[in-house]
């Protein structure tokens, strides 16, 4: 029988990330740490399922310090396991989220979170706003879509 973490959960309490110290202040109105629902759950090794979680805005060294790793230079696919693993603080009650944590979600789970990735790195969903050079003329171009994952090419 499984458990599910799933109660009251101390996400809502503020959080700094890491290299900062609890007492260094944000810039007002900026929002660094996202929560997420997992459309499945991540289910550990004593049966509990973990569905709520939290996840930080990518830094540029979050994007670049995968690229060094031995795993995505052998398989480029696997940048978007890596990177999440970076970026999740926490899973149900789970703070120690490292790539064998991100590798053991189910695929629906997995896609949920790299597209909640692009959604909060303000990678655009379907469509960016962009303006002719010329005339200044603001419109809409497709961007990356649903299908386009962490990784691929």
């Amino acid at each position: 029988m499984s458990t599910s973490t799933d109660g009251p959960d101390p996400l809502s309490a503020p959080s700094s990330l890491p290299g900062e110290s609890p007492m260094q202040e944000q810039a007002p109105g900026l929002r660094t740490e996202f929560e997420f629902e997992l459309p499945h759950g991540y289910v550990d090794s004593g049966g509990t399922v973990h569905r709520r979680g939290r996840m930080r805005l990518a830094t540029a060294r979050d994007e670049l310090s995968p690229l060094v790793d031995q795993r995505v230079r052998e398989n480029p696919a696997y940048l978007g396991v890596v990177l999440l693993s970076l970026v999740i603080t926490r899973l149900g009650t789970l703070t120690d989220i490292h790539a064998d944590v991100v590798e053991r979600l189910f695929a629906a789970d997995l896609a949920h979170l790299q597209d909640f990735y692009r959604e909060i790195n303000g990678l655009g969903p379907d469509h960016q706003a962009v303006a002719c050079p010329s005339c200044g003329t603001q419109f809409a171009v497709p961007g990356r879509t649903a299908g386009d994952r962490l990784g691929e090419g």
